[in-house]
């Protein structure tokens, strides 16, 4: 604050508001997407002045402003998603521009014509958990609004801003409801309503009310707006040599990262064109709301002699908290500077964005501990991945039943379905919550997925794990070359293609694909271990397959034990190998009898399966000779 400004402490309804996907936007169109914002700022204008309402910021896509009302900010809020929505339908659908609009009420600082404080926090807060084209307001906005407004509102929760806690609502607007002009009488005056004029009031809020319900009930059975993924701005990589040539190698790293997070469809990369202006400025938060990203990429190149020095740093572009960080270092030369160029950014988009990477590790922290019918379509994807974590006939259920409530909402949302058909595998391969036709259900899901994107590297490593347990390991062959081709810097990808090519026979060249895997994502599961442990295990390194074993960290996955109790078994360790058949048993009581039809429904040859069944009798199990 400056030494001379007048500051004031108020309190006041602050609304804050930014266009959701304007990095997308910029990227698409940048002259169309300025002129649209310009057109839609007016509107907030109107809307915010003829209810007494002052605009106080509008930078880049945000707008904030400050009544002396809760009332008329929530009612000049709505107004303007109506008006919004309403001029967006002349626009092509990737042409609509859609506002997130936040409200609270709170004691701010004013200071030059700007507010500051908690009070601008929680707004921002709300403004974040708003979807696109609605409005969020926090509880003491709510009670002074409930009532008043035709206007129905859900509990959204409590949402943690510093050390408060923020109870949030979304409003909603029930079908044909228009907010009325702007009260200008004093509040005085309003309060000296008749008792007959609140009555009648009263009679047609409870109307509006329960049309509402009926309306919002009915909206809540159509198909919601396609899922919109997580976006990442990746800022232009700073060259921090003396020697200004180096600056081709800064920008060739930049485009190579966009390059190759753009291959993970999970994630939305913000275009260089609209990224390449920030390149000097540090504040990744005001980055963020400008791109309409979630979080923001930076870093920076440091060439001293022969060694290079290559820093790479994610942000949460609403905390601007660091989320990870990492430092490569190589010996540079003329021959090998596209070399390492290539290796750099795979890692690092690997690592960023892979399956069980940075980003995903991230959301996942976020919505772990919340039941899963709360959860929406992306975040169903989240518990999916984190299903792999215990792999348990519990998780799988829970996450099963989330991907088929998110397929209902958002039937267009390819991740979604190609993980729902990975769930419909386990049905079959494990036997978890098993319901009729699971392999046919599989493969419906995983052609979904690749009927709505061809490209999508995760639809085809769907669609031939799904042949590969079908017994057509042709069409596995065609389906795993072509997710592989997709994105080859996907770990997730490398390590289950891989998995199966060690399952059939095919040892060193699976092996390879996952031990690439586990360079790409150093964070990667334990069920990565899985195949390596077979393949020692079949070339009778048994302590080699043993250690393996002991790093899969999946307890209470039968197929651990299993391993565990092979390995234990060959190397003469019969009281871990007695350990290990109990777990096994009490997880599965009639593997014995199954052991055959187990080993076989991955495709393993028939020597293999004698092999795996001679160390698990050794162990101390009863298997029956033959089939």
């Amino acid at each position: 604050m400056s030494a001379t400004s007048s500051v004031t402490r108020t309190l006041a309804a602050i609304v804050m508001a930014d266009v959701a996907n304007y990095g997308q936007l910029m990227g698409n169109d940048e002259a169309q997407t300025v002129r649209t914002l310009q057109a839609y700022r007016k509107v907030f204008v109107k809307h915010i002045e003829s209810r007494g309402g002052k605009v106080l910021d509008a930078k880049g896509d945000a707008i904030m402003a400050a009544f002396n009302s809760a009332v008329e900010a929530v009612a000049a809020s709505v107004a303007i998603q109506q008006e919004i929505a309403g001029q967006n339908e002349s626009l092509a659908n990737t042409r609509r521009m859609r506002f997130r609009i936040g409200v609270n009420l709170g004691d701010v600082v004013e200071d030059d014509d700007t507010l500051y404080g908690d009070g601008v926090n929680i707004a921002g807060r709300l403004e974040s958990l708003a979807e696109p084209g609605s409005v969020c307001i926090s509880r003491n906005v709510h009670e002074q609004v409930e009532g008043k407004l035709p206007l129905d509102f859900e509990y959204l929760g409590e949402h943690k801003v510093k050390t408060e806690t923020v109870h949030a609502y979304k409003v909603i607007v029930p079908d044909g409801a228009e907010m009325p002009a702007g009260n200008t009488l004093p509040g005085s005056l309003r309060r000296q309503r008749s008792r007959r004029t609140r009555l009648i009031a009263g009679s047609i809020i409870a109307l509006i009310l329960v049309l509402g319900g009926i309306f919002a009930w009915q909206q809540n059975k159509m198909p919601a707006e396609s899922q919109v993924p997580p976006s990442i701005a990746v800022l232009p990589f700073e060259n921090m040599s003396d020697d200004p040539e180096q600056k081709y190698f800064s920008d060739g790293l930049t485009e190579d990262i966009i390059a190759r997070l753009a291959r993970f469809p999970e994630f939305l990369v913000i275009a260089r064109d609209s990224t390449s202006q920030y390149e000097s400025q540090d504040d990744v938060r005001k980055i963020g709301r400008n791109l309409g990203a979630k979080y923001v990429i930076k870093g920076s190149v440091r060439k001293s002699g022969e060694m290079l020095r290559v820093t790479v740093q994610v942000f949460d572009a609403d905390t601007g908290a660091h989320v990870w960080a990492e430092t490569y270092d190589r010996d540079l030369t003329a021959a090998n500077i596209f070399e390492i160029q290539d290796e750099i950014t795979n890692q690092a988009a690997a690592t960023i964005a892979g399956e069980r990477g940075i980003l995903w590790n991230a959301d996942l922290r976020a919505i772990r501990d919340r039941p899963t019918d709360s959860l929406d379509a992306y975040e169903c994807v989240l518990r999916a991945i984190a299903y792999q974590d215990s792999s348990t006939p519990e998780e799988h259920y829970e996450a099963r039943n989330c991907l088929e409530r998110a397929i209902e909402t958002d039937p267009s949302y390819v991740s979604a379905w190609y993980f729902l058909a990975f769930m419909y595998l386990d049905e079959s391969r494990y036997g978890f919550n098993p319901r009729p036709k699971p392999l046919e259900r599989a493969l419906d899901a995983a052609r979904r997925a690749a009927k709505l994107d061809g490209n999508d590297a995760g639809a085809h490593e769907a669609l031939a794990l799904v042949y590969f347990h079908q017994h057509d390991l042709e069409r596995f062959r065609a389906e795993a070359d072509r997710a592989v081709a997709l994105n080859a810097n996907n770990a997730a990808i490398l390590a289950n293609i891989g998995a199966q090519l060690v399952n059939i026979g095919e040892i060193d060249r699976g092996s390879a694909m996952i031990k690439k895997a586990m360079v790409l994502n150093p964070k990667h599961p334990g069920w990565y271990y899985f195949a390596l442990s077979s393949a020692e295990y079949g070339k009778e390194n048994y302590d080699k397959a043993l250690g393996y074993a002991l790093r899969i960290n999946l307890p209470d996955f039968y197929w651990t034990q299993i391993h565990l109790a092979a390995a234990y078994g060959q190397l003469g360790r019969t009281a871990e190998a007695k350990v290990a058949i109990d777990k096994l048993l009490e997880l599965y009581p009639d593997f014995a009898n199954n052991a055959w039809d187990e080993y076989r429904a991955w495709n393993a040859p028939e020597a293999f399966i004698r092999h795996g069944h001679e160390g698990l009798r050794k162990a101390g199990l009863d298997i029956p000779d033959k089939d």
